[in-house]
Order: C-alpha cells, then sequence, then structure tokens
C-alpha cells in the first residue's frame, strides 16, 4: 500500500483548560516515516498533544503541522491522519469488512478502490479470514487488528496510536507490538504512539519523547534514554526496575573527577568529570548518586551494608531488595549462579562507579565519561 510521507510539527503549542494549563509552549519536530512514542506518567498530557494534532481538541495557542502544511484549525477528516484508540469502537452490526470499509465509504470512494484497500489491509493483517464475521465473534487482540486495519486502509500521511494496546493481555499485548513493528516497516509511515509502558516505548519507537506535566524531559533513541537520561525524571521513569538514587554530598575532586561522600561516610571517586563552575556551583547542594541494578553487586569489599528484604526471582536474573541501615531501600542484582542470600541475611553491596551517574539539586544529570 502506498503511503506518502508527512513530517509533524508542534509549534509554541499550549493548551489550556481555564486558568489551568497543561501544556506550555510545547515544540517539536518529527521526521518523515519515523516511529516516535510519547512516554510519560498518567497525567503529563500526551494524550492530549495527540488529540490536539488529530483535531479532537482545539489548540489554545501555537500551530501544528504536518507534512508542511498547517493543519492548526482543520477539521480531523482533513488532516490526513488516521487514529487508533485504546477503545477499539467497532460497529457491532456490521461485519469486519464493513468495519473497514465504513471511513472509506463516507467520503464515497470508489467501491472497486475500497474493496482492494480492504483486502490488503487484510492480508498484511492476517485478518482475511476474518473478514465476514462481526466483532462479537472476535478476541479483543483480533479486534485490534481490525481497528488498525480501519486506520491502514485510509492511507493517511501519519497514523496516531493512543495506548493501544492497553487493554490486551500480556502475551497478546508482545504480539500486537511485533505486529505494530512489523507494519511500521512494510508501510514506511509517520506513526506516533502514546504510552505509560516504556516497554512499549523501547521496542517500537526509532526515538521517545519522555514528558513530564506537559514539558519535554528528553527526546533521544531508546537506549541514549537508558544509558544516558537527561535528568533524575528520565532516570527514574526509564528501565524497569528503576534506578537506584542514593543521596550524597560533594567532596574535592579526585584525579579530575567528581567525589562524593555516602550517607554512611563512605567517600566515593566517581567516573563523571569534574564539573565546570555552573555544575559545580548547582553540585554544592546535597546530590544522588545514580546506579542501575546490575551496576550493584553483592561483594564482601562492599561500600554498603543492609539487609536482604525481597528477592525477585525474574528467570534471567534475580534481583535483591536490600534496606540499608539509613532506611533506604537499593535494588542490586544477583550474581548468576552464585548461592542466594537468605532473606534477612546482612549483605555487603560494592557499587560500580565507572557507570554511576550524578544528578544535581535542579535533577540535571553528570555522567561518567
Amino acid at each position: 500500500m502506498a503511503h506518502e510521507l508527512a513530517g509533524i510539527e508542534w509549534r509554541d503549542v499550549s493548551k489550556r483548560y481555564g486558568q489551568n494549563t497543561v501544556i506550555p509552549n510545547f515544540n517539536l519536530s518529527i521526521g518523515a516515516g519515523e516511529f516516535i512514542a510519547l512516554l510519560g506518567p498518567s497525567g503529563c498530557g500526551k494524550s492530549t498533544l495527540l488529540r490536539m494534532l488529530a483535531g479532537l481538541e482545539p489548540v489554545s495557542s501555537g500551530s501544528i503541522a504536518i507534512g508542511g502544511r498547517d493543519v492548526t484549525t482543520l477539521p480531523p477528516g482533513q488532516r490526513g491522519i488516521a487514529m487508533v484508540f485504546q477503545q477499539y469502537a467497532l460497529y457491532p452490526h456490521m461485519t469486519v469488512r464493513d468495519n473497514m470499509a465504513f471511513g472509506l465509504r463516507n467520503i464515497r470512494m470508489a467501491e472497486a478502490e475500497i474493496a482492494r484497500r480492504v483486502e490488503a489491509a487484510a492480508q498484511m493483517l492476517e485478518l482475511q479470514a476474518l473478514l465476514e464475521r462481526k466483532p462479537v465473534q472476535l478476541s479483543g487482540g483480533q479486534r485490534q487488528r481490525v481497528a488498525i486495519g480501519r486506520a491502514v486502509v485510509k492511507e493517511p500521511l501519519a497514523f496516531l496510536f493512543d495506548e493501544p494496546l492497553s487493554n490486551l493481555d500480556a502475551a497478546l499485548r508482545t504480539r500486537t507490538r511485533l505486529e505494530l513493528a512489523r507494519l511500521h516497516k512494510r508501510l514506511g509511515a509517520t506513526m506516533l504512539f502514546v504510552t505509560h509502558d516504556q516497554v512499549e516505548a523501547m521496542t517500537l519507537a526509532n526515538r521517545i519523547v519522555v514528558l513530564n506535566q506537559g514539558r519535554i524531559e528528553q527526546f533521544a533513541a531508546p537506549m541514549e534514554l537508558y544509558q544516558r537520561p537527561a535528568t533524575r525524571f528520565v532516570a527514574g521513569f526509564v528501565g524497569s526496575p528503576a534506578m537506584n538514587f542514593l543521596p550524597v554530598t560533594r567532596s574535592a575532586d579526585i584525579d579530575g573527577c567528581c567525589a562524593v561522600t555516602l550517607a554512611n561516610g563512605v567517600l566515593l571517586r566517581t567516573s563523571v568529570p569534574a564539573l565546570d563552575a555552573v555544575s559545580a556551583a548547582a553540585g554544592a547542594a546535597p546530590m544522588e548518586l545514580g546506579l542501575r541494578p546490575d551496576a550493584i553487586v553483592p561483594a564482601a569489599d562492599g561500600q554498603l551494608q543492609g539487609v536482604v528484604e525481597v528477592i525477585e526471582r525474574l528467570g534471567d536474573r534475580t534481583l535483591l531488595h536490600v534496606q540499608l541501615a539509613d532506611g533506604l531501600l537499593v535494588v542490586a542484582d544477583a550474581p548468576p549462579r552464585a548461592a542466594e542470600p537468605a532473606i534477612g541475611t546482612s549483605i555487603r553491596l560494592r557499587l560500580e562507579l565507572q557507570r554511576a551517574h550524578l544528578f544535581d539539586a535542579a535533577g540535571a544529570a553528570h555522567h561518567p565519561a
């Protein structure tokens, strides 16, 4: 199916409800053919951004362009987009074929062209055997595929997905995720995917926009977000389990690198280069040392001591939840094939400081060299 490619641009877009500003001065440019995820917690404004793009919500100020054309005031049907919602919104009295054809019949497209598009989409999404069924005869995953098929037949400039996998069970969610990735590869179309699930965002998107209270915290490739989070918010939101944060105070730099002192008085030399004057001023306040669970490992010479509270066995890895003397809970990776410590036992943990990040009082990240 031929799809014209179109980039998307928000220029100084804001959204207000009365006195309440939910999106303040939002700017984002997406290249034609990209698969972009809008990722963030509930209430961060991601669905509002999508609905303004689709024309379902008016823009309070600013402008939106699709394929270089200003669509800010155009009705939804004239924007060249197709939207897939969390709720499938299929007509129960219509067959799958008629559900997929409905939007095209509304704009009085020729029946031969409608039939061609429906057949092509059904083949792509493996729906051929279901075309004469009604929605009540379909599983949740099949209904979601029909909803996606209804979007595909429009041959839009861009696809907008609003939490489309939330209603599916875990196994089906994984399978549908793969189908969406394959669909993007086949169509090459611009796709924008709203989710609060970082696994969906990380596995599907070329680049991810991490949103917090209507603002962009970071816009980067998935592994860039994971390995070099721009802020403490991104570091805590991307990655499962989340990054550990240990309160520290700055000490004099050692060998051109930041040194910090833990709450237990232990001095640590990180691999974070010494901060410039501006960053050093921010870093004079208390900071936090950020370490992923796989950078904290049980070891007799560890800098931290705590008690094992919970053991999470995940098959490919085992996580130890350890409570430190100051009451802080950290998550560490148990070494593979090592004897598992018993719950309630005291344990020492070594911090792999070459992989430690520092976060200043403003939440900005400072990374190892």
